[in-house]
């Protein structure tokens, strides 16, 4: 037998990457560095919580690596939780595991319950076959490290180092959050790998819809005319959704399979299936454009003479993110430090979004979400590229600069009550607090 080559496509073209990088080029040349007008800590408290952070930098990467090897997804961080845990209980701290409902959550909590409280989160979990090609184990050894190097200090309030499983896909931050795992936070900071250093980078809200066509079966060829097609009403849905993308506001996105498309040729398909991510920049725009996929829908059934049911949201929707001004200053300067320029919004294109949970804490309580970066800016995330960035010394690095960042900004927070005042103005002036879990009902 002749071994053949399998045929490969051909490659998408590079040039819009290389001149999305060619506008952040410029721009960042440009960019004149954030600066906070708030003190925040004490010079000596500051230098108390870098000399901490300095002595457990051994622990943050050995953490960071013990989390990628495991690799767990949503759900089953079994082994990363526990590894998170056990750092935690080394360095003498309670640590509560499996928490309001999720068997893979996690909470400690170090400081003056009477006081403020911020919070600093960590996710965990991998994603299939790529293992962890989001960062996460960064994010969870950050933000760990962080909490260890607040914990031993005499605050002015609280901090609490919250696990949050199933970030990929599954909103497990809102599914903990509709539990009350939020409550009586008052301030949320986690940080996220990218390739880029930058504070304030735009994750569009998402919502996933199913649509299932019922038709009628009949004989493909003796008798199509007594059956109704349900595959070409998923055809002509599909077809209209691409249609609709002309449409759209820029940073809209929708993108679909079809999950179901019948069994045999022979026969006129009774059943078919189609799911959509569907995605906008804004909770008021994601609205919108769940009223036209629904519109779409309905008008399709009625084309083909087919029955549409529509599900939306098997797991929580999220909802875009929104960063908190002021805090997002002082992780900029604390990131100078450390040799690093937080590029604000609008410098790194707002086409190159996802999606995060996060985003469902953000309209809650004031937060920052801001990405550091492990690798060249075009490798994306949710690559096998990403994920062997994350694993290099850069990902070590990008681990040890976002724990500090993490524990001056929550120091900075708990300290200075003027930047407490000012990032309550700045969250009141976003919209204040969102109904969550009844924006769509």
């Amino acid at each position: 037998m002749t071994d053949r080559t399998a045929p490969r496509p051909p490659q998408p073209s590079r040039a819009y990457l290389e001149a999305l990088d060619a506008t952040t080029r410029r721009r960042a040349a440009a960019f004149v560095p954030l600066v906070s007008g708030h003190s925040g800590s004490p010079a000596d408290v500051r230098e108390r919580v870098l000399a901490r952070a300095a002595t457990q930098e051994d622990d943050v990467v050995a953490l960071a690596h013990e989390v990628f090897e495991h690799a767990e997804e949503a759900f089953e961080e079994v082994q990363s939780v526990a590894a998170l845990a056990a750092l935690l209980r080394e360095h003498g701290h309670a640590v509560e595991v499996g928490t309001h409902g999720l068997s893979t959550s996690l909470r400690a909590s170090a400081g003056q319950t009477d006081g403020p409280t911020v919070a600093i989160v960590a996710e965990y979990d991998a994603l299939p076959e790529i293992g962890h090609a989001c960062g996460h184990h960064i994010i969870a050894a950050a933000a760990t490290g962080a909490f260890l190097a607040l914990a031993q200090e005499d605050l002015p309030g609280r901090v609490l180092l919250l696990g949050t499983p199933a970030e990929e896909g599954n909103s497990g931050k809102e599914i903990l959050a509709r539990a009350g795992f939020f409550d009586g936070v008052d301030a949320a900071i986690m940080v996220h790998p990218f390739g880029y250093d930058v504070v304030d980078q735009p994750f569009l809200g998402r919502r996933q819809l199913v649509v299932r066509y019922t038709g009628v079966a009949a004989h493909a060829s003796a008798q199509p005319f007594m059956g109704r097609n349900a595959l070409d009403a998923v055809a002509l849905n599909y077809q209209a959704v691409g249609l609709l993308r002309q449409y759209l506001p820029p940073s809209d996105r929708v993108h679909g399979v079809v999950r179901e498309g019948g069994t045999r040729p022979s026969i006129v398909t009774e059943t078919a299936v189609v799911e959509y991510y569907v995605r906008s920049a804004e909770a008021s725009t994601l609205k919108d454009l769940s009223a036209r996929l629904e519109d779409i829908a309905h008008g399709v059934a009625q084309a083909t003479g087919t029955v549409a049911e529509l599900a939306w949201d098997p797991v929580p929707y999220t909802l875009p993110l929104r960063t908190n001004g002021p805090l997002a200053a002082r992780w900029a300067e604390h990131q100078a430090g450390r040799g690093r320029t937080a590029l604000a919004g609008g410098v790194v294109p707002a086409e190159l979004a996802a999606s995060t949970d996060f985003g469902n804490v953000s309209v809650r309580i004031p937060s920052i979400h801001p990405m550091i970066a492990v690798s060249d800016p075009e490798i994306a995330l949710h690559t096998r590229e990403f994920a062997a960035a994350g694993a290099t010394e850069a990902g070590d690095r990008a681990a040890l600069d976002g724990a500090v960042g993490l524990a001056l900004t929550a120091l900075d927070w708990l300290y200075d009550p003027a930047l407490r005042a000012d990032v309550r103005e700045d969250f009141e002036a976003a919209g204040g607090v969102v109904d969550v879990a009844g924006y769509f009902a």
